[in-house]
């Protein structure tokens, strides 16, 4: 792999151009290509275990649930009864882990184009990869597009767990992706999906918010801090069919009991409103958008 020299992993990309990640290499444990991407798995110096696709980190052991945790609470929470869950992407399982964790979730179908991701992640990241033994699964391998098409009105919450848009991930950052999870969704339902660094991509963020805002009545952006990915933050996109939501605000507020029982280790419901106060650079190009 051309991005491992003298030990090191250093991850760099036209999307955040000028600047590079680098990572102490102990052992590369995978290294090879599937149909659709380059997979590598190596045991870092000092975050566990990390995945990568196509030069790309995607997780890290070390500081994978604050991605994780985010990106399916916040959705989850923001509806008053998930019952039916569709996961686009996600290979890796950290976001079933924790929508399988929720009682309220009867049942997750995954869509995942890259079976290689699943078998990697359950042999080398077998805390993320949990939630593929749960009985709420159902997995398909292979589009999620087709997937939707197929199943319309059936999901009350859909979460899309999308690498960068480039390569097979691209398509999943535009507006007719967005009109088919709109079909696929339930009324009232609700959708969160990777939504970029408001460091690097404010200029995607707002034309996604655009066209989010021509298809739903209720759109946000939130973002969560994770060390590993660019510019140490990720964002997402939370969209509704239901005008009454109120993203910033839970409608299923966990207690403390309950972030207990489901291990949470980043969200809670101070974290949850939190996510939605961005800097004021990001709040007013968002607020324009």
């Amino acid at each position: 792999m051309d991005a491992i020299k003298s030990g090191w992993f250093t991850e760099t990309s036209s999307l955040w151009p000028g600047q590079a990640m680098s990572l102490e290499v102990q052992e590369v444990l995978y290294q090879r290509r599937s149909r659709y991407q380059e997979v590598v798995v190596f045991k870092s110096k000092t975050y566990g275990n990390v995945l990568v696709l196509d030069g790309v980190i995607q997780c890290t052991e070390r500081d994978e649930f604050a991605y994780q945790e985010m990106i399916a609470n916040l959705t989850l929470c923001s509806h008053p009864n998930p019952k039916k869950v569709l996961i686009i992407g996600g290979g890796d399982g950290g976001v079933l882990r924790e929508v399988v964790k929720h009682s309220a979730v009867e049942s997750v179908a995954q869509c995942e184009i890259d079976e290689d991701v699943i078998n990697v992640s359950k042999k080398y990241l077998p805390g993320m990869a949990l939630g593929f033994s749960s009985p709420k699964l159902k997995l398909h391998v292979g589009d999620g597009f087709e997937y939707m098409k197929e199943n319309q009105d059936a999901f009350d919450v859909i979460i899309t767990d999308s690498s960068d848009p480039v390569g097979p991930a691209e398509s999943l950052f535009q507006e007719s992706y967005y009109q088919l999870m709109k079909n696929a969704l339930r009324q009232g339902g609700i959708l969160g999906s990777q939504g970029e660094c408001q460091w690097l991509h404010l200029d995607l963020i707002k034309e996604m918010r655009r066209f989010c805002k021509s298809l739903f009545p209720v759109v946000e952006y939130a973002y969560s801090t994770i060390p590993t990915y660019p510019s140490g933050q990720i964002g997402f996109m939370l969209c509704s069919k239901n005008p009454e939501t109120s993203f910033r605000e839970p409608v299923r507020q966990l207690s403390g009991e309950e972030v207990e029982r489901m291990q949470l280790r980043y969200y809670n419901a101070d974290m949850h409103r939190a996510a939605f106060v961005l800097p004021e650079f990001a709040r007013k190009a968002l607020s324009n958008a």
